[in-house]
């Protein structure tokens, strides 16, 4: 007797999700729709959302009883390679594209002691990004479960690490806040191909 199914020559077959299988989302990813969608197919790792839940406690005589609290969403980090230049020279890959959100969320690089004095706001990082949705597969490539990071926006970009001893792809690490997840569970039906 086999661990996930007795028989696989059925169509009621149990198929784990394979953590290999995913997808990554950014609705506003600049530059980077030059490459012809915004799905992030150079994402290497991606956590999932995280909550933990608060709590309050009362003490009364020997005894101690807790409450749940508030729920607070945890950080998201995907780690993801860089894809280059592409056919547009002027576009760089992924560093132009996390600069131009940098921008985008109000940031401006001082010119001198009279400068602009805008500074990021909430509205102008959530609006650089756009929605964010991380979505497991189904081995046919259709989706099995999505995640909806509401409010999101980036408040860490390592830009890599070089070396002349690596043949390494170049890759960033993004850290993303927001201000809570949505689960959306996708019915899967294995296509008949």
């Amino acid at each position: 007797m086999s661990f996930w199914a007795d028989d696989y020559s059925g169509n009621d077959i149990t198929n784990p999700k394979r953590d290999f299988r995913f997808k990554i989302e950014f609705e506003n990813m600049g530059t980077l729709t030059t490459y012809g969608t915004n799905g992030l197919w150079y994402a290497k790792t991606s956590d999932k959302p995280s909550f933990s839940l608060g709590e309050a406690t009362h003490a009364f005589l020997n005894h101690t009883f807790k409450f749940p609290g508030r729920v607070t969403w945890n950080d998201v980090t995907i780690t993801m390679v860089d894809p280059g230049p592409g056919s547009n020279a002027k576009n760089s890959g992924l560093a132009i594209a996390l600069a131009q959100m940098l921008k985008d969320s109000g940031y401006i690089v001082p010119a001198g002691p009279n400068s602009n004095y805008q500074t990021i706001s909430k509205s102008k990082a959530v609006s650089a990004i756009g929605a964010v949705r991380i979505t497991q597969l189904a081995p046919d490539g259709t989706e099995l479960e999505a995640w909806v990071l509401n409010n999101a926006f980036l408040t860490d970009a390592k830009f890599g690490t070089l070396s002349y001893e690596s043949e390494n792809l170049t890759e960033y690490s993004l850290t993303l806040k927001y201000d809570w997840a949505e689960y959306e569970e996708v019915p899967y039906q294995e296509s008949s191909s």
